[in-house]
């Protein structure tokens, strides 16, 4: 099948649009898309300057999406002096997994000439995500744990590099599961954080000082086109599932959208589309009127609405 747009040969299908694209065209569409959420969510704002730029720090785990953002934004502000890019990897300390990925990290830095930081489960904690699966004090999922740590690193950090913004590569079948998740949950509340911490334009969030505003450009852009896009490119990509993932409810949720993108195209655009329409009315009901009490953890001084955050506690478990 010949692409849309020129002569040659299709490389891709999209069902959702009916487009056959060829390698060029397809490469394209996916930076078009991502660029143009970064207008849509007011990433860039009007008063940077090259005196004053902008440090955009991403979480770069070496995985396909982040990989392939990263690019993405090197390609796009390569010569804009109004925005600085440093990636920021986590060594979770799983063995014959991270250490790979974080190969594909150092290699991909390298190439594209951009800040790098490498931080460890271990130097910041003391431990290593293998012996906490083993240990699991707390009876939980892997993920459960590092969400926990990873959250807290990604935060300290972004906020130590004097970043203005945290950027993550959640894709759209990412960001799909979860609002399925959230509406199926009914939790109208956390649907509204959402869209504050990630999902809204930053001129429609709510105003949140003590935390280092997110994004997310790539959420546009379906999984495998991710995938597709860091294979013609030939980036150093380490695409191999966490050993200790076992989050058996998003599993379930990730099936039924393949299903219902099986057999309805558009499936996962649609449902992120109207969970971004109506988080924005959910943050207008609930923003700055959520209850809670934000303070200093007692043992670290992290931001939490707990006298000892849920990281710390954790810890405290697994000492």
């Amino acid at each position: 099948m010949d692409c849309n747009r020129c002569d040659e040969e299709a490389v891709m299908h999209a069902a959702y649009s009916g487009q056959h694209l060829c390698a060029d065209h397809f490469r394209e569409s996916v930076e078009k898309r991502v660029r143009r959420r970064i207008r849509r969510d007011d990433l860039v704002p009007q008063d940077a300057t090259p005196e004053d730029p902008e440090t955009w720090v991403i979480g770069l785990s070496g995985g396909k999406d982040s990989v392939v953002l990263t690019k993405i934004l090197h390609d796009t502000f390569a010569e804009d002096p109004r925005i600085e890019l440093v990636g920021l990897t986590i060594h979770e300390g799983i063995e014959g997994y991270r250490d790979k990925s974080v190969d594909a990290c150092v290699d991909l830095s390298a190439d594209l000439d951009i800040r790098h930081e490498l931080v460890s489960y271990a130097e910041e904690f003391g431990i290593e995500m293998d012996d906490v699966v083993e240990d699991d004090p707390e009876n939980m999922a892997a993920c459960a744990y590092c969400g926990v740590f990873r959250r807290d690193v990604l935060s300290r950090y972004a906020d130590d590099l004097e970043a203005d913004l945290l950027l993550t590569g959640h894709n759209l079948d990412d960001e799909a599961q979860t609002a399925l998740m959230n509406f199926l949950e009914g939790d109208v509340e956390q649907i509204a954080k959402h869209f504050d911490a990630s999902l809204g334009p930053l001129s429609e969030r709510e105003d949140q000082e003590e935390f280092v505003p997110r994004a997310k450009p790539l959420r546009d852009v379906p999984e495998k086109e991710v995938a597709l896009y860091a294979h013609l490119e030939d980036l150093p990509a380490h695409i191999t599932e966490c050993p200790h993932s076992s989050e058996a409810y998003r599993a379930e949720i990730q099936q039924l959208l393949y299903d219902l993108e099986e057999n309805h195209p558009g499936t996962r655009h649609s449902i992120l589309s109207g969970y971004e329409e109506l988080a924005g009315i959910a943050a207008e009901r609930y923003g700055g009127d959520d209850g809670a009490d934000l303070r200093e953890c007692s043992e670290c001084g992290s931001t939490t609405t707990r006298e000892v955050c849920r990281k710390c506690s954790l810890l405290e478990s697994l000492a």
